[in-house]
């Protein structure tokens, strides 16, 4: 068995302004560069051998901050990038409606098949998924990291719980840890703790 740590990057100022960042690279601002280092400190009792990080510079800035403190280097993985949201990136969700209503209600009736303009579908976004993370279970030497973002994450724990009939969705916060032990020979995983911010009381304290 081994530990895997899903971890969401820290926080950006389109995530304040609320708006969609998909694939645009955003870099973390003042707050998220803070919460990375109390990250690194809450990951400091969770040792890990491998990190693995989407390239958008928000996620490779958290995976860093862990890197760093635990002397482990940071393997970037373009599939790890979050959801491809097209022409709506840098839009909020009020704003996509008004200027997309049409793609946003064939978007949102049938999500599997329709994308974003110019971005990706749920079955796209999950065979993307499948595939990075049987990379990372075939390469796995032990405990590991993997910095991602908001809504990719959701998918990588599907997948991964994806023999539990009691698989749920996880919605997770800002540099948030979410602990899952899996079994590499027989697909089994359990679910430790989801979306653990205990290591940003700091930030609020």
């Amino acid at each position: 068995m081994i530990n895997i740590y899903l971890i969401r990057h820290g926080q950006t100022d389109w995530n304040v302004a609320g708006k969609i960042q998909g694939k645009t690279d955003i870099p973390l601002n003042e707050t998220g560069r803070r919460q990375a280092v109390c990250l690194a400190k809450g990951m400091a009792n969770r040792p890990v051998v491998q990190i693995f990080s989407s390239d958008l510079l928000r996620a490779r800035e958290t995976a860093g901050a862990i890197g760093d403190s635990q002397h482990v280097a940071v393997e970037t993985l373009p599939g790890l990038e979050e959801i491809g949201f097209g022409k709506w990136e840098g839009m909020t969700l009020e704003e996509i409606q008004a200027a997309f209503p049409a793609e946003y209600e064939k978007w949102c009736e049938n999500p599997v098949t329709v994308a974003p303009p110019g971005g990706e579908s749920l079955s796209q976004i999950k065979d993307r998924c499948q595939k990075v993370m049987e990379e990372i279970l075939k390469r796995a030497k032990g405990d590991l990291a993997i910095v991602s973002h908001g809504a990719m994450l959701a998918y990588v724990v599907e997948y991964l719980m994806r023999n539990d009939p009691n698989d749920q969705e996880i919605i997770v916060g800002n540099a948030s840890i979410t602990t899952i032990r899996y079994e590499q020979e027989s697909g089994r995983a359990v679910l430790i703790q989801a979306n653990d911010q205990a290591h940003l009381a700091e930030l609020t304290s």
